[in-house]
């Protein structure tokens, strides 16, 4: 049985429209940073918690788009109806980000805040494993080796896994578990080169 596919509805459209999603959450997510009414330079170093935020929060956006267009690329022919959801709802969960970024910010790293905060981080990530999955069971065996796959599976599992110790270590050591959500997204900075192997 063929999975339905969404008539005119081409995988680059699909991409474009993640493009403009995530170009509004890193707007709405940057006008939160605000400059300091005096001019002394130590009037700055009050904002570091939403530096911190914004520049960790900024990186896995960033790493959400390079991820999202390197497996754009092994979807072949038109997307099909279940993976426009996926995305969809991948999208949805990535969209709290500005909201979590700034309770993380305005309570400087505070224990509850950074608890939703790797929560949030789970909830994209599921969501990211499962469109992950999706696209790599569609691509051909040519481009994406049984090894590729694994590693891929078993990155995201292991990035998965500290996104939820995080979420349980910030009730106890809210600095230690933002230490620990940086940690794993630089598993995901660089993409997996499934062509390459």
């Amino acid at each position: 049985m063929h999975e339905q596919k969404v008539s005119g509805v081409t995988a680059h459209r699909v991409a474009a429209f993640s493009d403009g999603v995530i170009a509004v959450i890193m707007t709405v997510m940057v006008l939160e940073l605000k400059a300091p009414d005096n001019s002394a330079l130590s009037d700055l170093w009050p904002l570091w918690p939403t530096v911190i935020s914004y520049t960790v929060s900024y990186l896995f956006i960033a790493i959400i788009w390079i991820n999202h267009h390197h497996l754009m690329w092994f979807v072949a022919g038109p997307p099909t109806l279940r993976l426009i959801w996926i995305n969809f709802a991948h999208l949805f969960m990535v969209s709290f980000l500005p909201f979590a970024t700034a309770w993380v910010a305005r309570t400087q790293l505070a224990s509850a805040p950074v608890a939703v905060y790797a929560a949030l981080f789970v909830c994209v990530d599921i969501a990211y494993n499962v469109f992950e999955r999706d696209v790599l069971a569609q691509a051909h065996a040519r481009h994406v080796s049984d090894r590729a796959r694994r590693m891929a599976r078993r990155r995201s599992l292991a990035v998965l896994a500290i996104f939820a110790t995080a979420a349980i270590v910030a009730f106890v050591a809210p600095r230690l578990a933002f230490a620990l959500i940086c940690g794993a997204l630089l598993l995901h900075v660089r993409p997996e080169a499934p062509g390459s192997t």
